[in-house]
């Protein structure tokens, strides 16, 4: 059966190459790289050798495509029952499940082993704290708590700060920053998400809060509330005095969309609503990041100009 107003088609892998592709998430990997990437430069700042920026992006998307694999080998059952991922590549049969476990060990290795021995034990040990959090606690927690989005929420929000400690060392100032803006930042998007699929989810026996009895209305109102919580976060670096004009412009300008976009969501929960909170928040991350690189330029420009 096809839900109304939501693509169903999901085209199975037509080569092995591209079920393991699909076993990666590719779409979520590249943002881990950019948001890993992005991190490391705010650590840097000028002094930033794009070459090292790269390679722990690499180890930290190694992490990420890691994470995938198991949670799709431990929701492998679950896959099956829901219309949006029956043809994925274990539950097709396509990859088995032992290769997929190596391949996930493997690429974990890699990862971990790579932040340690080229940057730091630090990242290394937060790279491995974030696989664990996502594969072994946020995904059997699906099955059993609708509070699985707000832990899930935290390995979702390490990408930034493991870029930012692999380059630093440490952790401290945009580290954290990133960190908290994307936490916050998750919660508009998956509600609206999971209640897109809410069907789905009640379908698999997964406890996403859309998904569960006599919870009309809730996802909307959360999702509202987490955007009034996402605007002063993403103040922090100018209230701290480490971003300038346009860093504040940009943040107050993306933050009110994303606020609007889930309070049209909270007073009426349509489809079309959901794809709005959805579509704003995917524009929200690369938009503020970018410009998050681009405010001490315009800083050093401004102040140049005024010598």
């Amino acid at each position: 059966m096809k839900t109304p107003g939501v693509s169903n088609a999901w085209v199975a892998p037509q080569s092995a190459w591209d079920a393991w592709v699909v076993l990666c998430k590719p779409r979520i990997t590249a943002m881990v790289a950019f948001a890993a990437f992005i991190g490391g430069l705010l650590a840097r700042g000028a002094a930033a050798d794009l070459a090292r920026l790269a390679e722990a992006a690499l180890y930290i998307s190694a992490v990420a495509g890691a994470s995938s694999i198991f949670n799709q080998v431990l929701e492998r059952d679950t896959d099956a029952r829901m219309q949006r991922t029956a043809q994925r590549p274990l539950v097709t049969g396509r990859v088995r499940t032992r290769d997929a476990i190596l391949v996930g060990a493997g690429l974990t290795l890699v990862g971990i082993a790579g932040l340690a021995a080229r940057f730091n034990t630090l990242s290394a040990l937060l790279g491995l704290g974030t696989l664990v959090a996502y594969a072994l606690v946020y995904t059997p927690l699906k099955r059993l708590s609708s509070l699985n989005t707000t832990v899930g929420a935290i390995p979702g929000a390490m990408p930034p700060l493991l870029g930012f400690a692999a380059l630093a060392g440490d952790v401290h100032g945009w580290g954290w920053y990133l960190f908290a803006g994307l936490f916050a930042w998750q919660f508009p998007h998956f509600l609206a998400i999971a209640w897109l699929y809410r069907e789905d989810y009640a379908r698999a026996g997964l406890k996403m809060l859309p998904a569960l009895p006599q919870t009309d209305g809730m996802a909307g109102r959360q999702a509202f509330l987490y955007s009034l919580v996402v605007l002063p976060v993403s103040l922090l670096p100018a209230l701290r005095g480490e971003a300038g004009g346009l860093y504040v412009a940009t943040a107050l300008t993306l933050g009110l969309a994303y606020c609007a976009a889930s309070l049209a969501f909270a007073l009426k929960e349509t489809r079309a609503r959901a794809r709005t909170v959805v579509l704003v928040s995917l524009v929200y991350v690369p938009a503020l990041y970018s410009l998050t690189l681009m405010d001490p330029l315009v800083r050093a420009l401004g102040a140049r100009g005024s010598l």
